[in-house]
């Protein structure tokens, strides 16, 4: 699959979900390929997996969709996720380690629910998401009205 169709599927699915609060995890990260499929099991299989177990005793698990992506089209940076929210910032995670990282992600994540504008100052993140930004994106109702002036 290109590229360019994983991150069209990525927006739909962003536009989708922009009513809630919403974590995205990619299933195709870390994957080992042998003549041209996948074999065994992702590093973002894994990853999900681990935050879909966390998220169960989690206090914001009906407030956040954690969902699977297909490809979110950063496959030099695996593993990968986003956080996003309608009129929120969106942010862009990548290099994240395929074990040990889910508390730090949902540590990150409840940070993102509680800031109105989603704002995730460098020295408020948990360790493992401070150097791993990959983007932060301007809420949609921003980017919008900028448009237009």
């Amino acid at each position: 699959m290109s590229c360019h169709v994983c991150a069209a599927n990525f927006i739909l699915y962003l536009s989708k979900s922009m009513n809630k609060h919403t974590l995205f995890i990619c299933t195709t990260c870390a994957s080992v390929w042998q003549d041209g499929n996948r074999v065994g099991e992702s590093g973002g299989q894994q990853l999900l997996q681990q935050l879909q177990e966390l998220a169960q005793t989690w206090a914001l698990q009906n407030k956040f969709s954690i969902q699977a992506v297909e490809c979110m089209s950063a496959c030099n940076r695996a593993c990968v996720i986003a956080f996003a929210a309608e009129g929120k910032l969106t942010y862009l995670f990548g290099d994240l380690p395929k074990e040990g990282s889910a508390p730090a992600i949902l540590e990150c994540a409840t940070q993102y629910y509680t800031k109105s504008d989603g704002s995730l100052p460098w020295s408020e993140r948990p360790e493992p998401l401070k150097k791993s930004i990959l983007a932060k994106i301007p809420p949609l109702n921003i980017a919008a009205s900028s448009s237009r002036n």
